[in-house]
């Protein structure tokens, strides 16, 4: 007897799943992965920035796209990019006159920090409002009825922006680096194919599948020391850049300031070179 189509089993390869924190916007990676690695898919796997180291040691995640630092006791990490700081204020604020802001021009402002503040630049000038705010989004409320500013990355700003509320850039400010992070022992060809990707390799010079030898062995990257101190993987030179979005896998070109609006400040650097691979360095970095 002859199955029915709707009676045969259907199998669905397993997809390489890849966190991403608010803000991060691998866009373009995806379509790249889509185009080389046809038969295992790139599952986008949304977590909150404070929980997505555990998500990755704990393996709900291949690779993740999260903030630094991490704890690199056993995870290998890649620094892509450092984003530039924006303060949120009202549209009828001050600073709005300026195209962009010093720190020192904060040392009368009352600054929100909430819960979820992915930043933490604990010393900023200026006064800490004196109630909570749980989110993101209760902190814009405050700033929106005019009692606080908001320091925050450009592209978590932009994802929480509403009507009424504007940026601008901070100059001397710390940025928040992203990094591409994944575990030591869970490393194999299609991690390495994704480290291909987001370095900008072409399918011909990748050493993931793409580019791997005849037997299908995956060429890993060289290791970079052992022991503690290990140097840092694929730590690059950090210069300002353009952009809306916070990865658009384009190397910056330069610093931008808001201009009647929204800032147009987003990245501040992409790392260059080969990842160093396992890293026998622990701590934080």
């Amino acid at each position: 007897m002859t199955d029915r189509p709707d009676d045969r089993a259907t199998t669905t390869a397993p997809g390489f799943r890849l966190g991403m924190v608010p803000g991060v916007n691998p866009g373009r990676w995806v379509r790249v992965w889509s185009e080389r690695i046809r038969d295992v898919p790139l599952e986008l796997v949304p977590v909150p920035a404070a929980d997505a180291e555990r998500a990755l040691r704990a393996g709900e995640v291949a690779a993740s796209l999260l903030r630094l630092p991490v704890d690199r006791d056993g995870v290998d990490v890649i620094t892509m990019y450092t984003e530039a700081t924006v303060v949120v204020v009202a549209k009828d604020h001050l600073f709005t006159a300026a195209e962009e802001i010093a720190a020192a021009d904060l040392a009368d402002e009352t600054l929100v920090v909430p819960a979820d503040d992915v930043l933490g630049w604990s010393d900023a000038p200026g006064e800490r409002f004196a109630g909570d705010a749980a989110t993101t989004d209760e902190a814009l409320d405050l700033v929106a009825a005019g009692h606080a500013v908001l320091l925050a990355p450009h592209s978590v700003a932009r994802l929480h922006l509403r009507r009424g509320l504007t940026t601008r850039p901070v100059t001397d400010a710390p940025g928040s680096a992203v990094g591409l992070a994944w575990l030591v022992d869970a490393y194999d060809d299609l991690t390495e194919e994704l480290i291909g990707i987001v370095r900008g390799r072409t399918a011909a010079s990748s050493r993931g599948r793409a580019g791997a030898p005849s037997d299908g062995a995956p060429e890993k990257p060289a290791r970079s020391g052992t022991g503690k101190g290990a140097g840092k993987a694929g730590a690059g030179k950090t210069s300002a850049g353009k952009g809306g979005g916070s990865s658009s896998g384009r190397k910056p070109t330069g610093r931008s300031a808001a201009k009647g609006g929204s800032s147009g400040s987003g990245r501040r650097g992409t790392s260059g070179g080969r990842p160093s691979g396992r890293s026998g360095g622990k701590g934080r970095r």
